[in-house]
């Protein structure tokens, strides 16, 4: 059975301001064309639909559209909730959907009840987890502490409950939104760190013959039945040198698997260029960015006047603009940055406490700490799926 698997859309994300709608409508023709020139029996979506709970109505008709165009084509599509999605409402007549042969998945109730499609070798289960924040969904998986690994740890458990009692032989894929450790992050992904143990153990998936995970943006490989196909398109400079592309899953007649990358069309070339801006504006090799979308970054020790109008000359399509000044060693500006850099906003509270107080919290306030981050992100998460 050969599959599709591709996730993290965003539909309706811009880019520093740029709409990308037209460029995710062109991803969506290349995704038709795929599945069309490739004979695909199965296009898998592992969330990450729409950009936001409540999308605008463009990237609403740009998602009815790609349904409309797959359902014609006579394949099947399973199709989970990310943690941008709001699964209530991209749930919503999922039933009537699915007769179509458009098959979502959005509810943790549903995790064990596959979609099941056949090819000449017999049945293929197909297993839908959407991102399972863990406050919300411990009772459903009655599980003791809300942890990422716990909840789709009981999850799986589920799901090998299911396959165990279905016809021997019978082949088995996973979709799943979360951060599989071994996975490479980028700067567009939305945490979903919770319990400060922001990723779960490849192994949670083993039994299954293709697991298809959506969150992280970079395709990536963690082992061979376990994939990330990354999102179709960059959403921030982070992923300048990402390959944009989807996997062509071929599982045999006894769950081999054979993998290729389908490229993804590039609407347009990142570029990340640093220096103080004078040179920025004369070095000959930077002439083959000037068609790309930039991310400046000056280091001038004096903010230069009109930076941002003096590198649209150069670079008509500069986006981001920062400073970082050149310092010299021993700068107080230079070790604070340094201090902050790569550290989450527990170990940041932390260090206010030791600067404050002169001594670090002890084991008790680390766990308050801990907790009131953790209660505000199950708030924010909250507020987001009911909106």
């Amino acid at each position: 059975m050969r599959l599709l698997h591709t996730s993290d859309w965003h539909l309706g994300r811009a880019f520093h301001r740029v709409g990308l709608l037209d460029a995710q409508t062109a991803f969506i023709d290349h995704l038709v064309a795929t599945v069309r020139a490739e004979r695909v029996d199965a296009v898998l979506v592992a969330g990450d639909v729409y950009d936001r709970a409540v999308p605008p109505l463009a990237a609403v008709e740009v998602f009815d559209d790609a349904l409309h165009r797959l359902a014609d084509l006579g394949v099947p599509t399973v199709m989970i909730s990310g943690n941008h999605d709001s699964a209530r409402r991209l749930g919503v007549g999922a039933g009537l959907i699915g007769r179509a042969g458009i098959h979502l998945r959005t509810g943790p109730a549903e995790c064990a009840t596959p979609v099941v499609l056949a090819d000449d070798h017999g049945d293929v289960a197909f297993y839908g987890l959407p991102y399972l924040e863990p406050a919300l969904v411990k009772d459903e998986f009655k599980v003791k502490k809300a942890g990422h690994e716990a909840v789709l740890g009981a999850a799986m458990d589920r799901v090998r409950a299911d396959l165990a009692g279905r016809p021997e032989g019978t082949r088995s894929v996973v979709l799943a939104h979360a951060f599989v450790t071994g996975g490479e992050p980028s700067d567009s992904e939305r945490d979903i760190t919770v319990g400060g143990v922001e990723s779960v153990p490849a192994a949670v998936f083993a039994g299954v013959d293709y697991a298809a995970l959506g969150h992280l943006h970079g395709c990536q490989t963690l082992t061979e039945r376990v994939r990330y196909s990354g999102s179709p398109l960059a959403y921030s400079f982070s992923e300048q040198h990402h390959r944009k592309s989807m996997w062509l899953i071929d599982l045999g007649p006894a769950g081999e698997i054979a993998a290729e990358r389908i490229d993804c069309p590039v609407p347009r070339r990142l570029a990340r260029i640093e220096g103080e801006l004078e040179v920025l504006l004369a070095d000959p090799e930077l002439e083959r960015y000037e068609d790309h979308w930039v991310e400046a970054t000056l280091a001038d020790a004096v903010r230069p006047p009109e930076p941002m109008a003096r590198l649209c000359e150069r670079f008509p399509h500069t986006l981001s603009l920062a400073f970082a000044p050149r310092r010299p060693d021993g700068d107080p500006a230079v070790s604070y940055a340094q201090r902050l850099k790569g550290r989450d906003d527990r170990e940041i509270a932390e260090d206010f406490v030791a600067h404050v107080r002169g001594s670090g919290p002890d084991p008790d306030e680390r766990a308050v700490l801990q907790g009131a981050f953790d209660d505000v992100h199950a708030d924010d998460f909250a507020r987001e799926v009911a909106r």
